[in-house]
């Protein structure tokens, strides 16, 4: 049985911050609002009180347990809600005040840290911008038991093409930095559940589905997530449809184009992946099948 998941404090989005603006008179200083960016190391629990770290990312504050969640799912770690047993922040009391809330550790289930053996460290940084993050060919997806969609859902093509607009109304972050990503489910219905927004494209998408992880552990969801849509900001690549593998999820709808491999992936494995969905309009790239008229 999962254990209640401690309560993360709240964090800002965005910071001010003096800036110089070009006018016909020379500069104007201003004031501007950033999108804040702040590493957050993940570690994993080991039998006898130590930690294992597992990867750095670096990410906007806020939502951290559910960014840490859904890193977790992406990878394979954990397999779904049974798995967690909990998450918190570091207690050290060799960190500062700030840095413990840059810091989230993971307890895993009984059975999931017996299942799990050894887990090689992540190499180095993972940065904002999509870098190497996720397993490297689908081929290794396919190694560790990555399974193709299984759902019969289907979804209205006019309700996906106004996806993007219902999360465009709640990236409230974005408005006031212009620096931030985002990502949303949707139901089947056309009903946008969760918004997160991020620096980074893939960490957006890991909070909404650290949400749903979280919202299952609670008895307030259900896991995989066979009956909902995943609409992203920006472009779709491999790792963002990896994700969405992980978790059920068997519809993306990005507003800008997908990768190649997105697009392989995405055909091999029955997930209906959606680009350029604006303006009324948008590029089917792989499954149509899924979409209604």
């Amino acid at each position: 049985m999962t254990s209640r998941l401690s309560t993360a404090k709240r964090r800002v989005p965005t910071a001010s911050r003096l800036v110089w603006e070009p006018t016909s008179d020379g500069l104007r200083r201003r004031p501007d609002e950033l999108a804040v960016e702040e590493p957050l190391e993940i570690r994993l629990s080991r039998p006898g009180g130590g930690t294992e770290v597992l990867t750095v990312t670096m990410r906007t504050p806020g939502n951290d347990f559910e960014l840490a969640a859904g890193w977790l799912l992406g990878e394979g770690i954990v397999s779904g809600p049974a798995d967690l047993q909990a998450l918190r922040y570091c207690t050290d009391p060799e960190l500062d005040a700030e840095q413990r809330y840059n810091v989230v550790t993971v307890d895993l289930s009984e059975p999931a840290r017996a299942a799990l053996g050894e887990v090689p460290a992540r190499l180095g940084l993972t940065s904002s911008s999509c870098g190497v993050c996720g397993t490297a060919s689908i081929e290794l997806l396919e190694e560790r038991g990555l399974r193709a969609v299984a759902s019969e859902a289907t979804f209205s093509l006019g309700d996906v093409l106004g996806w993007p607009e219902l999360l465009r109304e709640n990236q409230a972050a974005f408005t006031a930095t212009g620096g931030l990503h985002a990502a949303g489910l949707v139901s089947a219905a056309g009903e946008l559940l969760v918004a997160r927004e991020d620096i980074g494209r893939h960490n957006a998408v890991d909070k909404v589905i650290g949400w749903a992880l979280r919202e299952a552990i609670e008895q307030r969801g259900v896991f995989p997530l066979a009956e909902l849509g995943l609409v992203v900001s920006g472009r779709s690549s491999f790792e963002i449809v990896q994700k969405a593998l992980a978790a059920g999820i068997p519809l993306v709808a990005g507003v800008s184009a997908a990768s190649s491999l997105a697009a392989r992936l995405a055909d091999e494995q029955g997930l209906t992946l959606a680009g350029f969905v604006r303006g009324g309009r948008a590029t089917i790239y792989a499954h149509p099948e899924r979409l209604s008229s």
